[in-house]
């Protein structure tokens, strides 16, 4: 089995990382690779006592650290994973499966919502019918392709926001992206800070701002003063 580099950027994640690595260690195929983004709590020292690699990102920004993460890497297959997002047991081997098809060039994992709200299933069920459909997921779906794909692609686009919808977008025009039908689980943290639909109407008038070319920093603004 070829090694799978799994790339996890972080930025204040102590209160749910080890929970994330402690669902994927110890398994010879797979290295992990934590890239910080300046996090303040205690974040780097958790990872560090679990014995994982992290460092530390010259530039600060999740398409940065990913990339910086996967300049390092070893791995045969990259795999990127964000921190609060576990995936399921017979990962590897789903994305092994998935990528033996020479038509398909990357893939991703269906969505599951670690919360029993009504509003999130609906969520969860949306956000697999687009990815099905359109052949769109999202990063918090575990993004996964060969390495010499992603290098071929030049990495995620350094754009503040958006970075994962652009590296769909330009990695569709060179194959098909495959959806394994197998969950990956997310924190439902974001929905509950912010409110289920708040955070859906947020994120679509982010995607309708990117395709009306505003300015990705401008975006990302948008996105920071109404997360909280």
């Amino acid at each position: 089995m070829n090694l799978t580099s799994i790339i996890v950027p972080v930025v204040n994640e102590e209160a749910i990382i080890q929970a994330t690595l402690s669902s994927i260690q110890d398994n010879s195929a797979i290295e992990i690779i934590v890239v910080d983004g300046g996090s303040t709590d205690h974040t780097f020292k958790l990872v560090s006592e679990m014995g994982i690699k992290i460092i530390q990102s010259p530039v600060y920004g999740r398409a940065n650290q990913m990339n910086f993460g996967a300049k390092i890497a070893k791995g045969e297959l990259f795999l990127f994973l964000h921190a609060d997002s576990k995936l399921p047991e017979n990962y590897l081997d789903l994305i092994t499966k998935t990528l033996v098809n020479p038509n398909i060039i990357a893939g991703a994992f269906e969505l599951a919502i670690n919360s029993n709200k009504t509003g999130l299933r609906i969520i969860e069920k949306l956000v697999n019918w687009r990815s099905h459909l359109f052949s769109l997921p999202y990063g918090d779906q575990g993004i996964f392709m060969r390495r010499e794909v992603f290098e071929e692609m030049g990495g995620f686009p350094e754009l503040p926001i958006m970075e994962d919808f652009e590296l769909i977008r330009r990695l569709k025009k060179r194959g098909k992206i495959g959806i394994i039908p197998a969950k990956i689980t997310t924190s439902a943290r974001r929905w509950e800070q912010v409110g289920i639909w708040k955070t859906t109407v947020i994120n679509q008038l982010i995607i309708i701002g990117y395709f009306l070319k505003i300015s990705p920093l401008k975006l990302k603004q948008f996105y920071q003063q109404n997360k909280n």
